[in-house]
């Protein structure tokens, strides 16, 4: 496992020197801030498998890292519990929000006090008895072990690219979430909710926007092919539009025989620049402190939102 920090100056070109850090014989390397006062995220990779119980213990240490780096706020990525191998075992693992994944993850972040993203969990929907769906969601739990949020994914991967060999349909076992939720007061700052693939429609980021988030986050788990083509781009896209800070946990390497994740988890700031990767092979994460008067100097000096027109001029072609 890697760490890699990345605490961050209020302007960039006061970025200080690499120096090295040593933990738990983790080595990475760490760009320290003069400000100690900041609050620190911890923007998370992992490889899950169908192993659940692996994948809680590959999690817990994350988190624990995470502790140790100065860190009140976790983000891990889509199917931080598990990723299966078929669609029969994808369901057979799901659990509800009351089972017992959550409730361990719940013990977890009250024992350290941390709050923690999962996203996306799998769900068992309301009807799973008749008709053997999931939702994909992303859960936000207090740092006493309370979930606050929930998130049900609204824009389902369904995409077939011959020339990639990528081939998932995700609607053939998961519901649509309804409706998008509220950003979520949280000791980083307001935190709105996404999931992978909903980073691709800025209409979801702007709503977030305008409802008051100051971070955005999109765990995710791309695969290679839409990642090195993508990725980064569409992150930094999403933050410089909405000029909010952008952490995207994310799943990397082989799960099983027919599935591997990009990785590079991200974190970016309000201005586009990555403040924090971790890389495209090694499970880690990333620290990286969030400096809401960064974000406010950025809308202050460029004010886009001020410059916006109304609903109507945008539907004017309709």
């Amino acid at each position: 496992m890697r760490l890699f920090t990345a605490l961050r100056e209020r302007k960039p070109s006061l970025a200080a020197g690499l120096l090295a850090l040593r933990s738990k014989a983790v080595l990475g390397q760490t760009r320290m801030s003069s400000s100690s006062s900041l609050p620190v995220a911890a923007v998370c990779q992992m490889t899950a498998t169908p192993d659940k119980e692996a994948n809680f213990s590959s999690c817990r240490r994350l988190v624990e890292q995470a502790k140790e780096g100065g860190a009140c706020m976790v983000f891990l990525p889509e199917g931080f519990d598990y990723i299966g191998s078929n669609r029969e075992e994808t369901l057979e693992l799901s659990e509800s929000l009351d089972g017992d994944v959550i409730s361990r993850y719940s013990h977890l972040a009250r024992k350290l006090d941390m709050w923690l993203s999962l996203g996306g969990f799998h769900e068992r929907g309301h009807d799973w008895k008749t008709d053997r769906r999931i939702y994909n969601s992303h859960i936000i739990i207090n740092g006493q072990g309370e979930m606050v949020s929930v998130y049900r994914k609204t824009h389902l991967f369904d995409v077939e690219l011959t020339s990639k060999g990528v081939s998932l349909k995700e609607s053939a076992f998961t519901i649509p979430g309804p409706r998008l939720v509220p950003p979520v007061q949280t000791p980083i700052g307001k935190v709105g909710l996404g999931v992978c693939y909903d980073l691709r429609f800025p209409e979801l980021s702007s709503a977030l926007q305008r409802h008051g988030a100051e971070i955005l986050t999109y765990p995710s788990a791309f695969t290679v092919a839409t990642g090195t083509a993508h990725w980064e781009v569409l992150l930094r896209a999403r933050a410089i539009e909405t000029q909010c800070f952008v952490l995207a946990a994310a799943q990397v390497g082989a799960h099983h025989a027919k599935r591997t994740s990009y990785g590079h988890a991200l974190a970016v700031d309000p201005w586009g620049e990555v403040i924090g990767d971790c890389g495209g092979s090694d499970v880690g994460l990333t620290l990286v402190q969030i400096d809401l008067q960064r974000l406010q100097d950025v809308r202050r000096d460029m004010p886009v939102q001020q410059h916006r027109r109304d609903k109507d001029f945008y539907r004017s072609l309709d």
